[in-house]
């Protein structure tokens, strides 16, 4: 679906360009915007690099294995059907602290890490707690959002971090509605 809205998009741009004669316009914004797109992941490829590295390091020296053991009563709270896997618990702390330190795809691996562990004890469909997840995970609740901020910085922002009180607001938000609306909905599917 999404291949056509692009296709779509592509081929109406092009229309909209042979049909105005600006067609200059168009192939100095495709190689514009080429450029751009390079330059941004140059520039944010640093951040990423090191806040992975950082959990990485985490990961090894036991930080996510404590962080796990915390974040546990939360968890199985969230988490019932889980409550005493620790692998998927773990694996889901991680992907927590992967967006508690806004790293944002690199918190994509831990997020495929927690789903498969959680797909272990429901392999047929997706449970309760494994669509509590998702809601977990889009939330994404940041204390620091680096990526955020690096992207910020990369498009010249004197401040990059002011956005913090804006941002922990708009995810507890996503969180809490996403929460109650799994928590109603699955009153009438679950």
């Amino acid at each position: 679906m999404l291949n056509t809205i692009w296709a779509g998009m592509i081929f109406v741009s092009f229309f909209c360009a042979c049909v105005t004669g600006r067609m200059d316009t168009l192939s100095g914004a495709i190689f514009q915007g080429g450029t751009q797109a390079v330059e941004l992941v140059l520039s944010i490829s640093g951040t990423m690099a090191l806040w992975t590295g950082f959990l990485k390091i985490a990961e090894a020296g036991g930080i996510t294995h404590w962080l796990s053991k915390t974040l546990q009563p939360f968890l199985g709270h969230i988490l019932p059907d889980h409550k005493e896997d620790p692998p998927a618990l773990e694996a889901v702390s991680m992907n927590i602290t992967a967006n508690l330190l806004g790293l944002g795809n690199a918190a994509t691996p831990t997020g495929i890490a927690a789903m498969k562990a959680m797909a272990k004890h429901s392999p047929a469909r997706a449970s309760n707690s494994m669509v509590r997840f998702v809601v977990l995970n889009t939330a994404s609740i940041q204390l620091i959002p680096t990526m955020l901020a690096s992207l910020r910085a990369s498009a010249g922002s004197a401040a990059p971090l002011e956005i913090l009180p804006a941002v922990w607001c708009t995810s507890l938000t996503a969180l809490l509605t996403g929460l109650a609306a799994t928590k109603l909905l699955e009153r009438f599917y679950g």
